[in-house]
């Protein structure tokens, strides 16, 4: 049970990213007062976690509707966490995150659209239920279908990540003056070698699922 929770951790954690989450956010919210902020980081995280747990309940039933084969995805978000897990060791995600999350601050403060809730867009979704978190829970739940006990393992190991991401959105002012740079540099990468790791095993399992080796 303990390996299966650090697993979920692990690859919830990456898809996630807590840490990576806190400028992003400042940066989304930077026309919000403190009370707006503390707002927008709890509906955005429960908002969020509302998606997630939607999917990894029926996420393998949605596929069934669409023709899609549990190894076709595994294989697929396989490949998914691998691109993401590269772009983490080569710092290229929290780059483009970044880079989109002022894009759209721009365009709120300089459009019409500026009084939006940042919360549901693009806050819960697409950067807590994003396309790798949303692949990821689907895969760990598919992985244990039936076992109801190492299911919920996987769940706490969700709401473990969701937790400390809302407790670091409501301390980001301060977490951003804490963190330096370069640990959340050296964190991402050796974070993005292990979804690697995960991510190839994923493609592995579904590979061998799919030609009936397993």
């Amino acid at each position: 049970m303990l390996e299966t929770y650090l697993l979920a951790l692990t690859a919830f954690t990456v898809t996630i990213d807590p840490l990576g989450m806190v400028p992003i956010f400042l940066a989304l919210t930077a026309a919000l007062d403190q009370r707006g902020r503390m707002r927008a980081a709890i509906r955005g995280t429960l908002i969020g976690a509302t998606v997630l747990l939607v999917f990894a309940f029926f996420g393998d039933r949605v596929l069934l509707v669409l023709g899609i084969s549990m190894p076709a995805f595994r294989i697929a978000g396989g490949l998914m966490l691998l691109a993401i897990g590269f772009e983490m060791v080569f710092e290229k995600r929290s780059e483009r995150r970044n880079h989109t999350a002022e894009s759209i601050r721009d365009e709120r403060l300089q459009g019409e659209s500026h009084n939006d809730d940042v919360a549901i867009f693009p806050l819960a979704v697409p950067l807590v239920a994003g396309p790798g978190a949303i692949a990821a829970v689907i895969l760990q739940m598919s992985a244990h279908g039936g076992d109801t006990a190492t299911q919920a393992v996987i769940i706490a190991a969700l709401a473990s990540v969701l937790v400390t991401l809302l407790l670091m959105l409501l301390l980001a002012a301060r977490m951003a003056h804490l963190l330096g740079r370069t640990f959340v540099t050296i964190l991402s990468r050796l974070l993005g070698l292990l979804l690697a790791a995960l991510a190839m095993q994923f493609i592995i399992d579904g590979a061998k699922q799919a030609f009936g080796l397993s």
